[in-house]
């Protein structure tokens, strides 16, 4: 078996010696004398046959060699710390990583100001985000892709074993840019109106499942995306109308960038959720569930 000579306690020396500018001071540092961290240093060049440090007045200065084992030495320092503190987390009942499915027709921003204040009570805990659509948001919770879901649609799928928690509902209205041919159209415009202008759609990301459809034009022209950002990026281009979430779009109607085009029938109100498997009894899904619910998430930023 291949038995390196880079050794942690070797990289722990080096990075001492770096920091304070001298083995004096690393071995203060280190509770070492100095003469334990020069045999560590003298060894490990005989081994690997370079130099580590010269000296440059009272400091020893690492040659270029050197720079580059410490460097990416400090990467493996990381990683082992990262190791050791994951491993007290998983010992105390808390997950060292947490997967977080986010479908693409809320907003992210509440939730990064929810999770800015969840790393900083619990900055052991790693997050992993995604973006998921429509039956696709689902899809990711059910085949465990993620360990919970935040702005899943309506209807929730009869899948046991999931919890679930309504967020609130969002109002679907029909957004165009505000020089698009529809906008000249008598208010309020039908069904009929739509179908003569390109929509776009967003592609629902299920895997498996079958696809959902939402507000869907069926007589119209498409234009497909992937993610409701890329939607209201096209028709804030123009290239077609679509429903989107008012409040999603609250700051670009305040800007006048697009526009409400009225309807005949009245807003849909779409009902969202956060959902994850009963299973996951991880305290740190406990204690993101707690902070989300507790800063009314969605509810306060639906209409």
């Amino acid at each position: 078996m291949y038995k390196s000579p880079i050794t942690l306690e070797a990289l722990l020396v080096l990075d001492a010696i770096d920091n304070r500018g001298s083995f004096a001071a690393a071995a203060e540092q280190l509770n070492k004398v100095p003469s334990a961290l020069s045999y560590i240093v003298q060894k490990l060049e005989e081994q690997l046959s370079i130099t580590l440090f010269v000296r440059q007045g009272r400091r020893s200065v690492l040659t270029p060699a050197g720079r580059h084992l410490l460097e990416e030495g400090r990467k493996v320092l990381g990683a082992v710390s990262k190791i050791s503190e994951q491993a007290q987390t998983i010992a105390h009942g808390w997950e060292p990583k947490f997967r977080i499915g986010i479908d693409s027709i809320v907003d992210n921003q509440p939730l990064m100001e929810v999770l800015a204040k969840f790393l900083s009570d619990y900055p052991n805990v790693e997050v992993d985000i995604s973006e998921h659509v429509m039956s696709g948001t689902w899809e990711a919770l059910q085949e465990d892709r993620v360990d919970m879901v935040i702005g899943a649609p309506s209807p929730v799928p009869n899948h046991q074993g999931i919890r679930t928690v309504a967020l609130g509902s969002l109002s679907q209205v029909l957004v165009a840019a505000p020089n698009h041919p529809i906008s000249r159209l008598p208010s309020p415009v039908t069904k009929a109106d739509i179908e003569d202008y390109r929509t776009i759609i967003v592609h629902d990301s299920a895997r498996n499942a079958v696809p959902w459809t939402s507000n869907v034009i069926e007589q119209s022209q498409h234009f497909y995306v992937t993610s409701v950002s890329q939607k209201i990026a096209a028709i804030q281009a123009g290239i077609g109308v679509g429903f989107l979430p008012k409040a999603r779009v609250a700051h670009l109607l305040a800007d006048k960038v697009v526009s409400v085009i009225p309807t005949e029938t009245p807003p849909i109100e779409a009902v969202f959720y956060m959902a994850w498997k009963v299973v996951n009894k991880g305290k740190g899904l406990q204690a993101l569930v707690s902070q989300i619910t507790e800063s009314h998430y969605y509810a306060e930023k639906s209409g």
